[in-house]
């Protein structure tokens, strides 16, 4: 998680998308857990694509080659989901929720704090091992741009902290 202190830089993906006034409170990526199934997909097909090149398929080059090119395309899946995560952040600022996603084409969800009238925080059984968890945010509106950000790391900090944002204690919203 990263805190950002008032007068740092944020990261320049993030930082385009803030207004003037705004202070960004909170950046963190999503969980590297939402790279377990390409991940898991990579390495099977890894091993499967080996296991027959040495046996089965041995004496036919042609059917290896494709074996491998296949191995190959399940191997740029799992490379596009570690360039897409590494560009994709949750940020809270000081007015707003954002959330950008996207390398190429590029997706910045929205939502202003004061328009939260609830926030949900569930963790399935793999979140609670791993470390990660959902934020549900809802609205009094129809349909949120931003209403489920999954894969938050630190999910108890963020949601303790994003409260006493939403709620601030007295002490704080006089200043």
């Amino acid at each position: 998680m990263r805190l950002i202190s008032p007068g740092a830089n944020p990261p320049a993906d993030v930082d385009r998308y803030l207004l003037p006034h705004e202070q960004e409170v909170i950046t963190v990526r999503k969980h590297p857990a939402v790279l377990l199934a390409p991940i898991a997909w990579a390495a099977a097909g890894l091993i499967l694509a080996a296991i027959l090149s040495d046996t089965v398929l041995r004496h036919d080059s042609g059917l290896v080659w494709i074996i491998w090119a296949v191995w190959g395309l399940v191997f740029l899946r799992f490379l596009w989901a570690a360039l897409n995560w590494s560009v994709d952040y949750f940020v809270v600022t000081s007015h707003r929720f954002i959330e950008t996603s996207g390398l190429f084409s590029r997706k910045v969800a929205m939502m202003p704090l004061v328009k939260v009238t609830d926030m949900t925080f569930q963790r399935s059984f793999l979140g609670r091992i791993l470390g990660y968890g959902t934020f549900i945010l809802e609205s009094a509106g129809q349909d949120q741009a931003l209403s489920n950000v999954d894969y938050i790391p630190y999910p108890e900090q963020l949601y303790l902290e994003v409260c006493s944002l939403i709620f601030p204690s007295k002490d704080r919203s006089d200043d």
